[in-house]
């Protein structure tokens, strides 16, 4: 059974553009990875791979200052 755990968000002007899940973090990261250089070009881009389980967020792009 696939628990979905890992969320990949990317927004374009703080409106949601896409929004995935995975059960792997190692394949979340990669399209992660992937949507950085995919969307990373829209207005106001971000981009957000969070843990759902642990209710934390594992990395973002772009940083926070």
């Amino acid at each position: 059974m696939s628990s979905d755990r890992y969320r990949v968000t990317a927004t374009s002007a703080g409106r949601p553009a896409i929004t995935g899940w995975w059960d792997r973090e190692d394949v979340a990261r990669g399209k992660f990875r992937d949507w950085v250089g995919r969307y990373g070009g829209l207005p106001g881009a971000r981009v957000t791979l969070c843990d759902e389980e642990a209710g934390v967020t594992l990395t973002e792009w772009p940083e926070e200052a």
